[in-house]
């Protein structure tokens, strides 16, 4: 590994070359930088990326015809290029993105990653973002690193000794954190509803964010749970600290945390630091639903938009606005079903902050349905419960309409009505 400015680092990038960008809180904003400020000398470059925390510079106007993003995540730095047409969106489950690197699918040429300095033994970690990042170090034939001695080490598939990065830039830079929100009304009775479902000794993926948080909150009685997640954040450690989860009665990886990545605050990132207790690996693994149906009582808590009353759920777009992505919704809500004792979860809240109702007769023209009826089994507002699985069409629509806000019931009921000629 060489030591070098960012700037001396990315001159080696070149025209019509495809650049991966590491995830999330990992990702390399020194290095993204650099890479930006050389828009006026390149041409074409294809970047690959999950969703990044910071500044996306290279999807400035200006520079719009030496970047094209392919995202197979959306975020809130990039959705606005995505609507303009100045970036893509490619819709695929997490579990499949390694694929596209390992079967060659999509040739890298460079990773731009971020890492902790390496130990006395040379090694460095990939932190806390394995995800893809695992694959696409494998495949590019080009490897610049981010060094930074505020990224945690962990254990698992995010290990990479010094002398496979080709260039290293050293920083000092803080993480970007996400602070828990103080949860609302609403989302502490989603959180309740959800926990009366989770059994002692489940198995839990739940994501960031008010809801996960809320529901991890109401845990706190509960025994012998573990984590198999394709994300976390700061909401599980107080559940870690009072010994509510151990992971003892995990099949896969028992008395370890696994998870693909992570994002939340500085204690988060102290907390996974030379964690033994805590397997960092490949989403491929994390996310492959024969590996997570392995585990007892899978309980999958993930978000929607909207779900209609047939049960499809909109998790990634607003109508044609591109809002998010596939993800990993798929992989772990199949897979908790498989599991058993498993128990697939959308939860929502019953309707946005303008009161317009998330439970619908029609998703709206242009949505993407992430999760199809088929797959789902438990929709959960703060009014309840509708279990949805083995029932038909206007059983459905009576489960949903039940939980849906009381001031949209009447309009969904005539909307089923006229739908199905009977409730």
């Amino acid at each position: 590994m060489k030591i070098t400015t960012a700037a001396e680092a990315l001159s080696h990038i070149q025209s019509n070359q495809h650049i991966y960008i590491h995830t999330a809180a990992a990702a390399p904003v020194r290095l993204v930088e650099a890479l930006a400020a050389r828009h006026r000398e390149l041409d074409n470059v294809k970047i690959y990326s999950l969703h990044t925390e910071g500044p996306a510079p290279y999807l400035d106007p200006e520079c719009a015809d030496s970047f094209r993003l392919k995202a197979f995540f959306v975020g809130k730095n990039v959705r606005q290029a995505v609507q303009d047409g100045r970036a893509d969106y490619v819709p695929i489950f997490l579990s499949e993105v390694p694929l596209l690197f390992n079967k060659r699918i999509i040739k890298l040429h460079a990773a731009l990653i971020h890492v902790s300095p390496p130990d006395k033994h040379g090694f460095c970690s990939l932190g806390v973002s394995v995800d893809a990042t695992r694959a696409a170090v494998n495949n590019a034939k080009l490897i610049i690193a981010q060094v930074n001695p505020n990224m945690p080490r962990t254990h698992g598939d995010g290990i990479i000794h010094k002398s496979k990065i080709d260039f290293g830039v050293e920083v000092n830079d803080p993480l970007p954190e996400h602070i828990p929100q103080e949860l609302t009304e609403i989302e502490t009775q989603i959180g309740l509803n959800c926990a009366e479902m989770i059994e002692d000794g489940a198995t839990l993926q739940m994501g960031i964010g008010s809801i996960p948080d809320a529901v991890l909150a109401a845990l706190g009685n509960h025994k012998n749970l573990g984590v198999h997640t394709e994300m976390f954040s700061d909401g599980m450690i107080d559940l870690v600290e009072a010994g509510v989860i151990n992971n003892s009665l995990k099949r896969r990886h028992p008395n370890r945390i696994v998870s693909s990545f992570a994002m939340g605050t500085r204690r988060l990132y102290d907390f996974m630091d030379d964690n033994p207790n805590l397997a960092m690996l490949d989403c491929a693994y994390v996310n492959d639903t024969a590996i997570i149906r392995k585990n007892p009582k899978v309980t999958a808590v993930n978000s929607a938009i909207e779900v209609d009353l047939t049960g499809q759920v909109c998790a990634d777009s607003i109508a044609t606005y591109q809002y998010s992505g596939v993800g990993g919704q798929m992989d772990f809500i199949r897979g908790a079903s498989l599991s058993a004792g498993g128990k697939p979860i959308i939860a929502l809240p019953s309707a946005t902050n303008k009161g317009i109702s998330r439970i619908v007769p029609y998703l709206k023209q242009g949505a993407g349905v992430v999760t199809t009826r088929a797959h789902v089994h438990y929709v959960v507002t703060e009014y309840g419960v509708a279990s949805l699985y083995g029932k038909g069409l206007r059983e459905r629509a009576k489960e949903l309409i039940r939980i849906a806000h009381p001031d949209h019931r009447d309009a969904l009921e005539k909307d089923a009505f006229e739908r199905f000629k009977s409730l």
